[in-house]
């Protein structure tokens, strides 16, 4: 059991590194990827801005000075042969330009026509996108008037087609996510080797810790016993006539009764840890290990006025540990009894389903178990109302136990609960019944 603890708890610290290293991950590709396009695009539109500028300041030159001749050196591109323009005069007329491709050129002809449709001001930079023959295009264009003398004579619409500057930049965070990807997976196997490492001092304090429950309980075992021993003496002294002494020697004899009984459940839980508990597989009469069980029971069942009911398989036989099947089910009906108020009834019922699988059920009509604590009632020393557990002896290792003893048998353990009408525990058993 506790190397499964270790191991789940070295998953757990593994896989919340994992997740905060992806969502770093996640968010520094975010980050980047933005930066990136804001870094781009603001190139991209100085670029566009310069270009109208230039082309808007010739092409009121070319209206002011008719005489001068464009092959004579004036270039309004300025060089610029990636991009291209469009001028018109303030009438709607194309006066002047420098064509796009014939692929793209329809396309930027209906962006300039619905300019204002898009709401887009003079001096803005936009992006258009459209699929021309299944072909992803990006356009980014601008507009800028030509001023004379302060009075608009036309407008300048000047762009670029940037489709492959945002598929190098889609290209680029989609490289950064595998190496974020192969870092992740890096990271989760660096987080596997330290979440070991820390583990390291947790482990050797817990082996400390159970092999100090382990030898404790083993020393305490005999001085126990004889004090126990001691105390069924004193108690069975005639010579011994004082009340107050023998109420002494009953609370002694009570209080080692509890003691013994959990340096045994110690012992028990020590060994399972150090793996130490081996079964002792042969033939079982369970009928005869429930009736033996209820007998056992029956005196504190008499004392509560409680029910004890038996149903089920009057013979039913199995290969299984004989000593901690008995155990197993002394366990439960204990509980069942000690939590059932007076005047209810505890129904222990046998059946065997199907070959080879045997189910014990122990159903009471006690306190019951709330939702949220029923999952945690296998849990070491965990008790669901503690100061009644304290008054009835109990130490929260009985279902731990009885849990163990049902995973060493390969079977399940159960429980099925509402709070103010009762328990029900279901052990499911592995076995091949003889005939």
């Amino acid at each position: 059991m506790s190397m499964n603890v270790f191991r789940n708890s070295r998953r757990q610290l593994t896989l919340y590194y994992s997740i905060v290293m992806a969502v770093f991950f996640i968010v520094l590709i975010a980050v980047m990827h933005f930066t990136m396009k804001w870094a781009v695009s603001s190139e991209q539109a100085r670029e566009l801005m310069d270009m109208a500028k230039s082309v808007a300041h010739g092409q009121a030159v070319l209206i002011q000075h008719p005489e001068l001749r464009f092959e004579e050196g004036f270039d309004m591109k300025s060089g610029q042969d990636r991009l291209f323009f469009y001028v018109f005069d303030d009438e709607g007329r194309l006066v002047n330009f420098s064509r796009s491709s014939f692929f793209l050129e329809p396309f930027v002809l209906d962006i300039i026509k619905g300019w204002s449709e898009h709401e887009e001001e003079l001096g803005d930079v936009a992006v258009f996108s459209q699929t021309i023959k299944e072909r992803a295009v990006r356009v980014m264009m601008t507009a800028y008037p030509i001023v004379i003398d302060e009075e608009q004579i036309g407008m300048v619409y000047v762009g670029k087609e940037v489709s492959a500057v945002y598929k190098g930049l889609q290209k680029s965070t989609y490289a950064l996510a595998g190496l974020a990807g192969l870092a992740l997976v890096i990271a989760t196997v660096v987080g596997w080797f330290m979440a070991g490492k820390a583990i390291v001092p947790l482990r050797e304090a817990y082996e400390k810790q159970r092999q100090f429950a382990a030898d404790a309980s083993h020393e305490l075992r005999t001085p126990l016993s004889v004090v126990m021993a001691s105390a069924e003496i004193l108690e069975s002294d005639a010579s011994i006539t004082s009340p107050f002494l023998k109420q002494v020697i009953g609370d002694v004899h009570d209080e080692v009764k509890k003691m013994t009984k959990l340096v045994s459940d110690l012992l028990v839980v020590a060994r399972s840890d150090n793996q130490a508990l081996k079964l002792k597989i042969g033939k079982v009469d369970l009928a005869a290990a429930v009736d033996q069980t209820l007998r056992l029971m029956q005196p504190l069942a008499d004392k509560k006025n409680i029910c004890l009911l038996r149903e089920g398989e009057e013979k039913l036989t199995a290969r299984l540990d004989e000593q901690k099947v008995k155990q197993l089910m002394l366990i439960l009906v204990d509980n069942a009894v000690k939590y059932t108020p007076e005047g209810g009834s505890v129904t222990v019922r046998l059946t065997e389903p199907a070959a080879g699988k045997v189910v014990f059920e122990v159903q009471d009509t006690g306190i019951g178990i709330a939702p949220e604590d029923q999952e945690r009632i296998f849990d070491r020393f965990y008790r669901v109302d503690k100061a009644r557990s304290r008054e009835m002896g109990g130490n929260g290792l009985g279902l731990a136990i009885a849990q163990e003893i049902v995973n060493l048998h390969g079977g399940t353990i159960k429980v099925a609960s509402t709070p103010g009408q009762g328990t029900t525990f279901t052990v499911t058993l592995k076995s091949a019944r003889e005939k």
